[in-house]
Order: C-alpha cells, then structure tokens, then sequence
C-alpha cells in the first residue's frame, strides 16, 4: 500500500504523502487520489477523462477542478518543470518516475478484522460490474472506455488484496477519514415472492454501492455462513422487505444497532411500476431507502452537542420552534413577514451561535430575500457576509453534516461562486450520493459555467434518484431550460409542463414554457404560458429576472440573451 518514488513514500493505507525527510506533505482528499492513480500506473498517459471520472466517479466537475489538483501536485513533489506530470499533448498526461511498492511504515496487526466474523467491505462497484475479475497486476491500471466511472480498483500488494477507495472531496486538506469508520451491513432485501426476487437483488446492490461512496462509513455485504449472514461484526445492519402491488413496488427499511438490536431509523418507500423503465424503478427504490437513510446515519454519526443554558444558550427544542416559525414566513411573499423571521434567527443565533440548524435556517432566509430583492444594495451586500460567515462557522463546527453542506452548496450558487459552488456540492455527495438538490445545484453551476451537456445529466441524475420528492420540479425545470437554452424546444415542452403540474404556483416554469413555445413558433400559447408567469409574480420584467452576470460564461450569457428576448417577445416587459 506504499508507493516509493524519486525519495518520495506514498501511503495510500494512510491517504499520506511523506518527503524524502520523512515529514508528512498535507494534500487534499482528492489530490492525494489523484497522485495515487498517478503513482500507480506510472509510465502510461492518462487522458482527462480517466482522471476526472477515477477521482470524480460519478460527478460532474469541470477542466478547473482537475488543474487544480495537479498544480497542487506538482507543488508537492518539486515538479517546477513539469518534467515528473508530464503533459502530452491531445492525450492527457504521464507521471515519469520509477514506482516501487513497498510495505506500510507501522503495519495493521493482523487480528484488525477478522475475516472469520466481518463482512467483506465493499469497494465502488456498480452493479453492471459485480463479478468482473480483478487485474492480476501488483499495480492497477486504468480502464480505456468510457465506462471507467464505474470501473472498480484491483490492488494485490504483498500477498494482500485491498479495494484502493477513491478518497472524497474535503474543503479543509487536514480532514482525513477515521480508521475506525463504523460498519453497515447491507443484507438482503428480503422478497415478498418469486416475482419479486430478481427486483429485491438488484436494488440490494445498487443500495450497497450507494452506501460505499459515504466517505465516513464502511459497508460490508454478508458472507454465507451464519455469523456473517447475520451481520456480526458490523456496527448497524440494515434489513428491507419488497413486495409488489398491482401499480408499484412498495420497501419498508429500517436500520438497526447491531449491540442492542435498537432500531434507529425506518422508513417506507414506494414507487411506481407503470410511469419509468425497470433500470429507473431499481434507481429510485436504492435511492427512495438511501437518501433518508444517508440523513440518518450524518445525524448518528455527528449528533448535535448539548445545549447549556446556564450560558445564555436556547433551552432543547425552542431553535426548533423558532426554526419551524421562521420558516414559514419563507415561503410568504410579504417583506414584513420576512423581517420578522430574519429577527427570530438572529435573535436564536446569538443565544446558540453553535447550533447549525439555525445557521442553515437564516442562511436560507437571507438567499431567499436576495431572490425576491428584498434587500438594497448595501443590505444585500451584508445579507451575503452574515449568511456565509454563519454557514463557514456551522462547516468547522460539522464539517461532516449535510444540511450544512447542501446550505453552503446553495449559498455559493446564489453569490455565483460556480467552481466553489461545484466543490461543495459534490461533498454533499459523498455523505449522501442520492441528494437530488446537491445534483441540482451541481447542474446550475455548470450551466452558467456553459457546459450545457454537463448540467442536463446532472439534471437528469436527479429525476432518476428522485429523491427528495418535493424538490422534483426544480430538476425537471432545469431540463426543460437546458433544452430551451440549446434551442430545443420541442424536447422542452413534456418536462416543463411537468415541472408546472408538480408545482403550479411557481412563475418561472411558465417564463421557460413561453420561451419554448415561441421556438415552435407558437406564439399564443407563449403569450398565454407569459401572462400566467406575471400572474404569479406580479411586477416581474427582464431586469429583475435575468439571472446575474457575475462569473457566467460567455456561452450562458449568449444563450441567456437569446432567452431574454424570447420573454419579451412573449410578453415580460423589460423594465
């Protein structure tokens, strides 16, 4: 698991890069990733490709991302030259140097995991490549197709063979996963008939796989044989049942601590067997359990510290009170509503300064008031400071927490902060890789960043997770704009109009539909699609609903002018 090369010792068992003084060089997660797919196949080019979807599986992050890591690279190992990462040009890259392996610094004692009694732990496989042999070779060698996101690292090393898990996305370089990760047990789904059996496997793997890209768990998969049948060893298990009915499948899950056989999460989930293909029915029943079960186990891993009151802290359970009124003055369209839930956060803010879901809460409260202008310029400015210093105070309190991820994620999009934006929301990822507004925001980001094909994947990876529910229309609206954006108005029309059957009460789907319908040359029905949006957000022009142009690309801006003058053409007035 150590890879030697020109003085330098790559831990990989470690996640560490160690100097020819034997001093440990601090690299991010994904650096240090990066330089391990490097190290390993030493000698052969590697294009862009190999490297963004080895250290990216997955996710969708742009040329910047992967410079990045290299520059961080060459930065450790003295590469000034850039002779050791050599570019080849319209190929993608080399890493010249004489790769030896050798053994750890202070190797695991053996007793660490007792084959006999643990689960085999799963490495990032999907379900199409289950059962595909592992190389042969001392040293893994990239996969040359496209499907390499999901293609699985064979490590054989000193008569040992090791899953070499693809390191997550960390905002701060010093935060390594623990050793000590707590084990699930992912047993299998349990099927109510023979009918049902090839269904309960299949969403039994794509469930596991999931679960395995969580970069603070370990997820194992019973053996045969009655202790690891049962999930000893493992720290919670978790079981599901899978019946069909006449229109959909329907799971009830739950999860259970393995000491005290104490349940401490279930849920049901149900899906239906006419609207989608099969593949997209196994993708949403995975992510119908993993998504709530990811938010779950992010509170049963990182609970939330008790409150003092003695200090001027808030007594258990009035933030959540406070949370829950403010709230809902979000979702009213009156300033002075506003004001008053912005006063309440504040005011439990400063009683709780450590509490993240009141972060998370006022930071949402302020984006909202910057998307309805609520705010003058000096007091959006302000609105802006005080909601990312209260969600960076949250991060260092919980770096791990995903509300506080998906808020940071949201916020950076909202200041159009695109490639921060991109950063933080593929770490929502990694502690909950079916987050559909993570997905969303990742398909914003690049958007406006002009990689319109990126974006309408990660739009489309969200309706096939589905997950959650509610926020359903937000990523069919932003397939319908990709479509729009890219002068494909037909393709448009079915997911836009879903969008407005979802949630009827929004004015942009209705801006979008008009947009496309005009591509069709349908003028009355955009006219019609318009006047609906003003409707709904009275005192709406094409100042104030033009998206700002603050680190857009030229290609977004071009495509968004084209788009503004559909609306007008349609109807919105300009000023």
């Amino acid at each position: 698991m150590v890879l030697c090369f020109s003085g330098f010792e790559l831990d990989r068992e470690r996640a560490e890069l160690r100097g020819p003084d034997g001093v440990a060089i601090k690299l991010r997660p994904k650096t240090c990733a990066m330089l391990s797919l490097f190290a390993a196949n030493a000698g052969q080019v590697l294009s862009k490709q190999d490297l963004m979807e080895a250290v990216w599986p997955n996710v969708h992050v742009g040329d910047d991302s992967l410079f990045q890591c290299i520059k961080e690279i060459r930065t450790a190992i003295g590469d000034d030259r850039r002779q050791m990462i050599r570019l080849v040009s319209g190929r993608g890259y080399v890493f010249e140097a004489d790769v030896l392996a050798g053994e750890p610094a202070t190797p695991e004692p053996a007793a660490a995991e007792p084959a006999a009694v643990l689960p085999t732990i799963l490495p990032e496989v999907p379900p199409a490549d289950q059962g595909r042999p592992a190389e042969p070779s001392a040293i893994p060698r990239v996969a040359r197709k496209s499907n390499w996101r999901h293609a699985a690292f064979a490590v054989a090393g000193l008569g040992a063979i090791a899953a070499l898990a693809i390191l997550a996305i960390r905002l701060t370089p010093d935060l390594v996963p623990a050793r000590g990760a707590p084990v699930i047990a992912v047993m299998p789904i349990a099927a109510a008939d023979d009918d049902s059996g090839a269904m309960a496997a299949n969403v039994t793997t794509r469930l596991a796989d999931g679960l395995a890209k969580i970069e603070n768990i370990r997820v194992a998969v019973p053996q045969s044989g009655s202790q690891a049948g049962s999930g000893q060893g493992a720290d919670f298990i978790v079981n599901a049942e899978l019946r069909k009915t006449e229109r959909s499948w329907e799971v009830r899950a739950r999860m259970t601590r393995a000491a005290t056989r104490e349940v401490v999460w279930t849920a049901p989930v149900s899906v239906s067997a006419d609207e989608t293909e099969l593949s997209q029915q196994q993708s949403r029943l995975a992510a119908g359990i993993g998504h709530p079960l990811a938010l779950r186990l992010g509170v049963l891993l990182d609970p939330a510290p008790p409150v003092a009151t003695s200090d001027g802290g808030s007594p258990p359970g009035s933030a959540r009170v406070v949370i829950e009124q403010a709230t809902a003055s979000i979702v009213q369209t009156s300033r002075e509503r506003f004001e008053t839930a912005q006063t309440m956060l504040e005011k439990a803010l400063a009683g709780d300064p450590d509490n993240s879901d009141l972060a998370v809460a006022l930071a949402a409260l302020q984006m909202r008031g910057v998307q309805m202008v609520w705010y003058n310029p000096e007091e959006r400015a302000a609105a802006e400071h005080r909601a990312r210093e209260v969600l960076e105070r949250a991060l260092r309190n919980k770096p791990n927490s995903i509300p506080v991820l998906e808020a940071y994620c949201r916020f950076l999009n909202a200041t159009n902060e695109f490639v921060e934006s991109l950063v933080a929301c593929a770490r929502t990822l990694n502690f909950d890789p079916w987050n559909g507004v993570g997905l969303y925001h990742i398909g914003l980001a690049q958007m406006q960043l002009g990689r319109f094909d990126d974006a309408l994947a990660s739009f489309q990876q969200a309706d096939r997770f589905d997950t959650p529910q509610v926020s359903r229309w937000t990523w069919r609206l932003g397939i319908g704009m990709i479509y729009v954006l890219t002068q494909r108005g037909e393709d448009a029309l079915p997911w836009l109009q879903s969008s407005i059957a979802i949630t009827p009460a929004s004015g942009r789907p209705y801006m979008v539909l008009a947009a496309a319908y005009l591509q069709l040359g349908r003028a009355a029905e955009a006219k019609t699609a318009m006047d609906k949006a003003i409707e709904l957000r009275p005192g709406s022009n094409l100042a104030n609903v033009t998206l700002p142009s603050k680190n857009a690309s030229a290609a977004f801006l071009a495509a968004g002018d084209a788009l503004g003058r559909a609306f007008v053409a349609a109807g919105l007035p300009e000023h």
